[in-house]
């Protein structure tokens, strides 16, 4: 292990959750240093063991390393969905997206053999959200969720039905002025967040007039690093974790508060929520 230097670490990953090679996901990496954060390694499409190698080089080099993934990392339950999922899903169904169901029974996701658990123990990650905001050192996972950061960080995005449809595998329903708009809502993101070098990446995101799902998968990789960056120097107020470590939890922007949708269902269902 190399000497730390003095930086921190955040890198995000929407992973392809089954780990089909065909279909990777995608990381980036922001450094956090004392002259504040800039966009070290765009993103770039990679699979569960290609981005653990990134991982492990970014532990190796910085004092601290924070992994933000796209995907259910605390998933007890046998059949159905956690509670997070039903929360979060409140608000994501109202404007017209969709929550995928985490349960053991999800056979290549988060069944015993699935990626994610050989990933985690890989990893070897403290899982302590709250800790992560304040540790001086070590290797922190948090579980992002990119479609509710957006209803989060984008006014236009959270009203009812008002969710961007910027997923261009999904054609009849892609809308390529929603492309642009998210583009743009994650360099509005990145500059509250004093995000250097991201705004030309962004640029270029968004004057592709064919995109393809690997770069939504880019994008979305983009989002959950700015999640992870917004948790680390936003005052905490701005940012939320719904759920525990025991049933499942995420953590989401809340730059204008908790959105009432949410709130209302984590009552509803005894789900903590701060």
């Amino acid at each position: 292990m190399g000497l730390h230097a003095r930086f921190t670490s955040i890198v995000g990953f929407d992973s392809a959750w089954t780990d089909n090679p065909r279909a990777p996901g995608a990381i980036c990496v922001i450094r956090l240093d004392g002259d504040g954060a800039h966009l070290h390694l765009a993103p770039r499409l990679a699979s569960f063991a290609e981005a653990l190698d990134i991982i492990q080089r970014e532990n190796n080099d910085a004092q601290k390393c924070v992994v933000a993934l796209d995907q259910p990392t605390i998933v007890p339950n046998l059949t159905g969905s956690r509670p997070v999922d039903k929360v979060a899903g409140s608000l994501i169904s109202w404007i017209g997206g969709g929550v995928q169901p985490a349960s053991r029974s999800k056979k290549g996701m988060f069944d015993d053999a699935a990626p994610i658990w050989q990933f985690k123990q890989a990893l070897g990650a403290a899982e302590e959200p709250e800790f992560a905001r304040t540790a001086t050192s070590g290797l922190f996972l948090l579980e992002v969720f990119p479609a509710l950061a957006l209803a989060a960080i984008e006014s236009a995005f959270c009203s009812r039905l008002a969710a961007p449809k910027y997923n261009p595998s999904n054609r009849k329903r892609f809308k390529i002025s929603d492309w642009q708009a998210v583009a743009e809502a994650v360099r509005r993101f990145g500059t509250l967040n004093s995000l250097r070098h991201l705004d030309e990446w962004c640029s270029v995101v968004a004057s592709s007039e064919a995109p393809r799902k690997a770069d939504q998968d880019k994008l979305d990789a983009m989002i959950c690093g700015l999640i992870g960056l917004h948790w680390l120097v936003a005052p905490r107020d701005q940012s939320v974790m719904i759920g525990d470590l025991e049933s499942g939890y995420m953590i989401a922007p809340a730059i204008r508060g908790v959105h009432e949708r949410l709130q209302g269902a984590a009552r509803q269902r005894d789900v903590p929520i701060a």
